[in-house]
């Protein structure tokens, strides 16, 4: 939200009077003085003008989960365990996943209170690699990674796959690699070469790796590095 707007919404005065205090330097983002009034602030910074608080801000939480499997990603479920269950409650406030896994996958999730920031890193538009080992049902045909590479028809979302990758680790393992995220997708692009996934574990997102200290179950907190490879 620009800086000006943030003025005028929350302290009842007019856009202009809000531009005029912010160009004479009553107006400090961060403890910083601030004169561009069209500067976008987010819910997290904090806003002054002169000695009034008008944003108090709030903390950012970017958390990275070894999700295990049984548990859903979603915030709230009346059956069954999901992953906030893993997350102390005084963090739980606003927190959303950032690519979802299902309840029998295992390995990165990624849970996060900036929704600006979750975006970059999960739009398909974006095409951040998202990396999963996978076991197969049966044995990996070898024409399997050409179609990967080639994308795969999605039937009902009308549309073909980004080109992927497939690293064979086995007769019935891999390392694949995508680059949107959309629903299902791993298992669906296995389906469409006539198998099937019997297990399915994400490695990593973007520059972001599964921390391999990190036992299932178990979260921890970004690195800035590992925040900043977001942005």
């Amino acid at each position: 939200m620009k800086l000006s707007r943030i003025l005028s919404n929350r302290n009842g005065i007019s856009r202009k009077r809000a531009n005029a205090l912010i160009a004479a330097g009553r107006v400090t983002v961060n403890n910083i003085v601030c004169r561009e009034a069209a500067g976008e602030i987010d819910r997290f910074a904090r806003v002054n003008l002169d000695d009034a608080v008008i944003q108090a801000g709030s903390a950012a939480h970017y958390l990275m989960l070894n999700k295990p499997a049984g548990y859903l990603s979603a915030t709230v479920d009346d059956t069954h365990n999901t992953v906030l269950d893993l997350i102390p409650p005084d963090l739980h406030r606003d927190l959303h996943i950032a690519g979802r896994l299902d309840r029998a996958s295992t390995g990165l999730l990624i849970l996060t209170n900036d929704g600006t920031w979750s975006r970059q890193l999960t739009e398909p538009e974006v095409k951040t690699p998202k990396v999963y080992r996978v076991s197969t049902a049966s044995p990996i045909a070898p024409e399997t990674a050409e179609r990967f590479a080639e994308g795969i028809w999605f039937e009902f979302e009308q549309l073909r796959t980004s080109p992927a990758q497939l690293e064979l680790l086995g007769p019935r393992e891999a390392r694949v690699t995508i680059y949107e995220g959309r629903y299902h997708q791993v298992k669906r692009m296995f389906h469409a070469v006539d198998n099937r996934i019997t297990a399915l574990h994400r490695e990593k997102m973007g520059d972001i790796r599964l921390d391999e200290s990190l036992i299932p179950g178990v979260y921890r907190p970004l690195t800035k590095a590992e925040i900043s490879s977001v942005r």
